[in-house]
């Protein structure tokens, strides 16, 4: 059978998006994309995250004043191929060559506008043109979001999961039980949270200790390096990651308060590691509770919902309808009790760690996050657009 050949179009020239590194290394049977030798995955060095964060800063400083701009990118690629995949972005061609998109969350249709009347007008617009075939969200909860804002497209709207890749590893053999936090922004990740219960659950259990992984902020840093037993890392290379923090770890405990998605939870599955989070947006599509991980309700949703209904529109701009910092703070105590009771349950118990620990594998090969069951929905969909 002849490949299809699919362009990847992105916003700007890479993405750092794991979703493209395991579609790009990991392709569909009879599915070639390009460009060719093309790179794209996890940050791993200061002058990326740099970049990243000046991008973020550009786009947040144009969505502050709220004209209706969209993520739209012309293809300027000039060999030859039969389907563009739109990554996160909308795609400009006027010409026949079809094009799907995948998105994360709705919003990411605009670089800002995505509240206006035109805004979604335009938006709109494209999406209904006949060479725009299908739109592929990356969970549920995104399918439901999108088809709330343009019921007129539902048809076009798929979900197509995360494939992640298959560790082999060898877990570390130690005495101690490991707790882990991973995430690039130390505050709208839970940090604060998270740090503050593993400093408790360190000085409660004789055999548990803690890695953090995050740019800590230097208040956090001085009031909890005094304890010995959580090490702080900035950035490290994500060989270390995988070959080393990874297989020692045993407990993920990740608030995640601004995540829709988050590649942090399909990576820790993919070494057994149960995951502690907070329900939130698309949480339940991403950890099954009390079998890949443990999901605690809390009060974050109501003030979640609180502070992005905000009248204020700075407000609204400059926090992207996440809950503010002192929002986040509000309820510490109750939120880091919350977080000790659950993560204590698995430090106690052996047997259920073990167990939930199998799970994560199992969801790995087998589940949600199986890349055999994201190229079988892939290919279906790219044979369906050129019929």
């Amino acid at each position: 059978m002849k490949k299809i050949k699919v362009y990847i179009q992105y916003p700007w020239n890479v993405s750092d998006s794991q979703y493209y590194k395991s579609m790009i290394e990991n392709p569909p049977k009879e599915i070639e994309y390009l460009p060719k030798n093309q790179r794209a995955g996890m940050i791993i060095n200061k002058k990326r995250l740099i970049i990243n964060n000046l991008k973020e800063n550009f786009r947040r400083s144009i969505e502050f004043f709220n004209f209706p701009i969209l993520n739209s990118h012309n293809t300027n690629y000039s060999g030859n191929f039969d389907i563009i995949h739109c990554a996160h972005c909308l795609s400009n061609e006027n010409m026949k060559k079809p094009w799907v998109i995948d998105i994360e969350s709705v919003w990411q249709m605009w670089i800002s506008g995505r509240d206006t009347w035109m805004g979604r007008k335009r938006v709109r617009k494209i999406l209904m043109k006949k060479n725009c075939k299908k739109i592929i969200a990356w969970t549920d909860s995104a399918k439901d979001e999108i088809i709330k804002i343009f019921p007129e497209i539902k048809d076009k709207v798929k979900v197509v999961g995360f494939g992640q890749t298959i560790q082999k590893f060898k877990k570390k053999k130690k005495k101690n039980i490991r707790l882990i936090f991973v995430g690039r922004y130390f505050e709208w990740k839970g940090g604060v949270h998270a740090v503050e219960a593993m400093d408790k659950l360190t000085k409660k259990y004789e055999n548990v200790d803690a890695i953090v992984i995050s740019k800590t902020p230097n208040k956090i840093l001085k009031k909890y390096s005094k304890n010995k037993k959580i090490k702080f890392f900035e950035l490290i290379p994500y060989k270390k990651l995988i070959k080393e923090i990874f297989p020692s770890s045993d407990i993920l405990i990740y608030p995640g308060y601004s995540d829709s998605f988050g590649f942090i939870f399909s990576e820790s599955l993919s070494f057994g590691i149960p995951v502690i989070t907070f329900n939130g947006i698309g949480r339940k599509n991403l950890i099954e509770d009390k079998k890949t991980g443990i999901i605690i309700e809390s009060e974050i949703k109501s003030n979640f919902k609180k502070i992005s209904s905000s009248k204020s529109k700075i407000v609204d701009k400059i926090i992207e309808g996440r809950p503010s910092f002192k929002e986040i703070c509000s309820s510490k105590s109750k939120i880091v009790d919350k977080i000790i009771d659950e993560t204590s349950k698995l430090i106690e118990n052996k047997k259920l760690r073990d167990k939930m620990s199998k799970n994560c594998l199992m969801e790995v090969e087998n589940g949600r996050f199986s890349i055999k069951e994201r190229n079988k929905k892939l290919r279906k969909i790219y044979e369906e657009c050129l019929k």
